[in-house]
């Protein structure tokens, strides 16, 4: 579990409702993709159960210890007081389903049919409340609006506009920011103790203060892609040589993640370029990073071939070191 650094604004907010008279039974936990938020429901949904089993756990924060026997409980998935319903994995594709379902949050009555077992309380996580089909939002709804006794609700959420106002309405939202570059590092070193300091000032810079996102990274060489696009900006690659061995390096099956983090990477990378332009220069290095988005987006649910598609990009990356 990542730290929860550049988190505490939030977790002191929770502690201080959870010590007061009457603790708020939803929570939207509301931010970017990748900012940890899943990390702290959790943290949250242990150190709540822990002290509410007694004694309390003792220490800082969310902090309940190794070996204490509700954190093993949870981390086990057997707590009979917790559930936490995600999207399920398909048994035919073993992909992840599209949607949390109605019958996933119907599971809920379950738990809800008795009383709590380890104390007066019970936690329900749902990553990410994005995810509900309209029947799961419906059928949750009627669970907030007559929550069970003693159950804390967090909903993990990326795009609380996109959630039911009536669910909105019946939670107390938690915003998530995205972390400054010195936490970004901080988190960083904390899961990547073998990584060198280029490999993490890379990381942190594409994480784009999105801790989750720059470990989506990892392993896949991105400061060789950033070295090479660097070099495109800096000389314009007249003979096509960069561009090309990019190309060959990123079309086979073996490279599909790093193609596809170069997808996402070439069009920040031009848009960090056209930041340092003048007023004079400024429109072509947009019109540059216009036309790379576009065509990164488009790469693969069009089936485009990865070499071309990697070629032009770097020709627009070219493009936007000229401007």
């Amino acid at each position: 579990m990542m730290p929860l650094i550049g988190q505490e604004a939030q977790m002191q907010a929770f502690l201080t409702a959870n010590a007061g008279a009457r603790m708020h039974h939803g929570w939207i936990l509301a931010g970017a993709k990748g900012l940890g938020k899943a990390g702290f429901a959790r943290a949250a949904a242990t150190h709540l159960l822990a002290a509410a089993a007694g004694p309390p756990p003792g220490g800082e924060g969310f902090f309940v210890p190794q070996g204490h026997p509700v954190r093993s409980l949870v981390e086990a998935g057997t707590h009979p007081d917790f559930m936490s319903l995600t999207r399920l994995e398909r048994e035919t594709t073993g992909d992840l389903a599209r949607n949390i379902s109605v019958d996933q949050i119907r599971s809920l009555q379950r738990l809800f049919s008795n009383a709590p077992s380890l104390s007066n309380r019970r936690v329900v996580i749902i990553d990410s409340a994005d995810d509900m089909e309209r029947g799961a939002a419906n059928a949750l709804l009627k669970n907030l609006e007559e929550p069970p006794a003693g159950t804390v609700f967090l909903l993990v959420c990326h795009a609380p506009g996109r959630l039911l106002p009536t669910i909105r309405s019946r939670c107390r939202i938690l915003r998530f920011s995205p972390l400054d570059d010195r936490q970004m590092t901080d988190v960083l070193r904390s899961q990547l103790s073998d990584a060198d300091e280029h490999e993490i000032a890379v990381l942190v810079a594409a994480g784009e203060g999105s801790p989750g996102r720059a470990l989506s990274f990892v392993g896949l060489d991105l400061s060789g892609i950033e070295d090479s696009l660097a070099a495109i900006a800096r000389d314009g690659d007249p003979a096509n040589e960069r561009r090309i061995a990019l190309g060959k390096a990123l079309s086979t099956k073996a490279a599909r993640p790093r193609y596809e983090a170069f997808l996402e990477r070439a069009p920040a990378f031009i848009a960090g370029q056209a930041k340092r332009r003048d007023a004079h220069t400024l429109p072509s290095a947009i019109t540059a990073w216009e036309e790379a988005r576009q065509l990164a987006a488009s790469a693969i649910p069009l089936s485009l071939d990865p070499a071309t598609v990697v070629f032009e990009l770097c020709s627009h990356v070219a493009e936007a070191g000229r401007a």
